[in-house]
């Protein structure tokens, strides 16, 4: 069971790295599918705007979007990222709420 607490612990271990906080930062820039949708960047997006091998790249995905800190949609052959926009404000107001 995932309580608030247990929760904050994984969104702040997501950010405390700043290759993810880098990564985080990429998604803000969305990017545009051939179905013209604007779905996010896909590994290949990040990995020119970081500068940083696939297999790294596909590393800090899994730890952001298990903290609920990205969505990840699958389209095909690619998977797509997306800032979860929610769960950062969330993230922010508990930080504010705390400290």
């Amino acid at each position: 069971m995932t309580t608030p607490a247990t929760s904050l612990d994984s969104m702040l271990h997501a950010i405390a790295d700043p290759t993810r906080r880098r990564i985080l930062g990429a998604l803000k820039q969305r990017g545009t599918s051939s179905a013209g949708k604007n779905s996010g960047l896909c590994a290949g997006d990040i990995e020119e705007r970081v500068s940083l091998s696939q297999p790294t790249i596909s590393h800090h995905m899994a730890i952001l979007t298990k903290a609920g800190l990205v969505d990840a949609v699958k389209q095909g052959q690619w998977r797509w990222y997306r800032r979860n926009e929610k769960a950062l404000r969330r993230l922010w107001k508990n930080l504010r709420a705390q400290l």
